[in-house]
This record gives C-alpha cells, structure tokens and sequence, in this order.
C-alpha cells in the first residue's frame, strides 16, 4: 500500500467515525483538533524563525570573525610602522643630543680656557718698575696743549705729489 492510498483510508475512517459520534463529542474533538493545530502551526512558525534567526546570528558571527582577523592584521602591520618611524625618530635625537653634547663641552672648554687667561697672576716681569712712573715733569703744562691756530688747513698739508 502506498502512501496516498493509506492516507485516503486514514480520510475515509475519520469521515465515517465523525459521521456517527455525538455532537457534545463532536464539538470537543473539534475543539482539541483545532487547538492541535494551532499549536502544531505555532510550532512550525516558531521553528522556522527561530532557524532563520540562527542561521542570521550565524553568519553576522562569521563576519564579524573575518572582520576581526582583517583589522588584528591591520592593526598590527601599523603598530610595526609606528614602531620603526618611533625607532628612527629616536635615533635621530639621540644623534642631535649627542651634538648638541659635544658642542655644549666645546664651550665649556673654550669659556674655562679664556677665564684661566683673564685670572692669571701677574709675574714679577709684569709689574713697573719705578722709572715707568710718571713725574710731575712728564705732564703737559697749559702752554703745550695745541689750540685752534696751531691746527693745520687743507693749504698746510703736504700730498705725496708736491714732495
């Protein structure tokens, strides 16, 4: 028996036993198949959203791992770019500091050097003797000191062609 014919037969029983049960019966088994029904359609429903919602939630997860692997790659090929520019910028300073280092002690050495030159002692050579000293007669008198007739025009001095 195949089944469309066993489903015919299951048909034509059902008819036959609602066509001699009572009606209080009746009414009842109506009531129960409807509530069957009822739920056996919610349940359907329910299943078939509730496998679409996870077959959604599914793929939303699987973009987001890619998403995520995509920018961690991202993230960390940046990170090694920003390590190596960081890197040679601190080279960089650290070269500047060390010139700026040895000028910084090329000063030093340059003011301690001119400052040893100004503090040095005189010698016993450095010192003037009495005869250096001026005396009284060394002084100009008032009768020496040249005044306005004693200057000398542009007549008065001698140019390399009139010698």
């Amino acid at each position: 028996m195949s089944k469309s014919a066993a489903k015919k037969a299951a048909g034509k029983m059902a008819e036959t036993i609602v066509e001699h049960t009572p009606e209080p019966v009746k009414d009842k088994v109506k009531d129960k198949a409807k509530e069957k029904a009822k739920e056996k359609f919610v349940e359907g429903v329910q299943d078939k959203v509730e496998d679409g919602i996870q077959s959604k939630a599914e793929e939303a997860s699987e973009k987001l791992e890619s998403a995520k692997e995509k920018n961690s790659e991202k993230v960390h090929t940046k990170a090694e770019e920003a390590k190596e520019k960081v890197q040679d910028v601190l080279l960089n300073v650290r070269e500047k500091l060390g010139k700026a280092k040895e000028a910084g002690e090329e000063f030093q050495n340059k003011m301690s050097s001119s400052n040893n030159d100004k503090t040095k002692l005189k010698s016993v050579s450095d010192i003037k003797g009495v005869n250096e000293i001026k005396s009284s007669m060394d002084i100009k008198s008032s009768t020496e000191i040249k005044s306005s007739t004693n200057i000398k025009s542009s007549k008065d001095i001698k140019t390399i062609s009139s010698r």
